[in-house]
């Protein structure tokens, strides 16, 4: 099992029971993953249930750190660094200290840091601390369906651009750009004709996708070389792509500072140097989308959700201005 597959549910099957107050999520603005389930806590409004950590983007061969805090101690869990939470459950942890990760407080322990199954879980499990107005991100009717194409999106997106990014040969490097393209053609014909990946509302689906087109231009294009055309040139995913940005939830979790550090200081191996670029111009995010004439409910029968709490608002400067 490459993930601590632990679930936090209703009915506490795995001992730890859907409680709010007990766990800590600890996230980084700059990874991907990550990312989704920052999303995900906005939309369905668990601040108040589920608190947050935030690490540093950058991390060393051991663990991320908290170094954005004072003293690079979380306030909360009183440690320096992730693995610290990993050693508390497994002392002999043997594989990769990652974001996201959800910690027992009381014990200081992870809990489970199984991405792909924590947002999952925001929506099914932890219902009885969803905000008023909360969407549907995993609807019962639509779960197949989702899970297809997340699936996909997953496979040949999310992990697609890694594989561009750290191909050790020329055709691997050749295999891995045709299929990441191939697939953001599929998903650019798909979205031609609806707003939004599965049916007329926001989706898990379209959470998974978002934060890899986030991360494109400013990254992906250039330090992963996955440059046949920038996200801003492909008019449909670019399109989509700033209508789900100026949705509340999306955009305001999108700290471009700290993604662009994240990647081209840590993957020395890729950019020695460890000069990280200025560009790309980020004000075009704002711009308008016309999405909308596609029709579709963003949140379904539900509202968008407040501001962002003080203590969680992307810093000045690091967002689409």
């Amino acid at each position: 099992m490459r993930y601590i597959a632990d679930r936090i549910t209703i009915d506490g099957r795995d001992g730890w029971p859907v409680e709010a107050g007990r766990y800590r999520l600890v996230a980084a603005r700059a990874c991907p993953w990550a990312n989704r389930t920052l999303i995900v806590r906005r939309l369905l409004g668990l601040e108040d249930a589920l608190s947050l950590g935030l690490c540093g983007p950058t991390h060393d061969e051991r663990s991320w750190t908290f170094d954005l805090d004072p003293g690079g101690v979380d306030p909360v869990l009183k440690i320096p660094r992730l693995q610290d939470a990993y050693f508390a459950r497994y002392p002999d942890y043997p594989r990769g200290i990652t974001v996201p990760a959800i910690v027992d407080v009381p014990s200081g322990g992870v809990v489970t840091n199984d991405f792909n199954q924590i947002t999952l879980d925001f929506s099914t499990e932890w219902t009885a601390h969803h905000r008023e107005g909360a969407p549907e991100l995993y609807p019962e009717r639509a779960r197949d369906e989702i899970d297809d194409v997340a699936h996909r999106v997953f496979t040949e997106v999310n992990n697609g651009v890694y594989r561009a990014g750290f191909a050790g040969s020329q055709d691997a490097y050749d295999a891995a750009y045709d299929r990441l393209f191939t697939a953001l053609d599929w998903l650019a014909d798909r979205l031609s004709r609806q707003r939004y990946l599965v049916g007329d509302t926001i989706t898990e689906a379209d959470v998974r996708l978002f934060t890899t087109l986030a991360r494109f231009d400013p990254v992906y294009h250039g330090h992963f070389k996955c440059n046949r055309t920038k996200l801003s040139e492909m008019p449909v995913l670019w399109a989509y792509a700033r209508d789900l940005f100026q949705t509340p939830g999306f955009g305001d979790t999108i700290d471009f500072v700290q993604i662009k550090q994240h990647y081209y200081i840590v993957h020395a191996d890729i950019n020695p140097t460890r000069i990280v670029p200025k560009g790309p111009a980020l004000a075009n995010w704002l711009t308008a989308h016309h999405r909308e004439e596609l029709g579709g409910r963003p949140f379904g029968d539900g509202t968008p959700p407040p501001p962002p709490v003080a203590a969680e608002v992307v810093p000045a400067g690091h967002g689409a201005h």
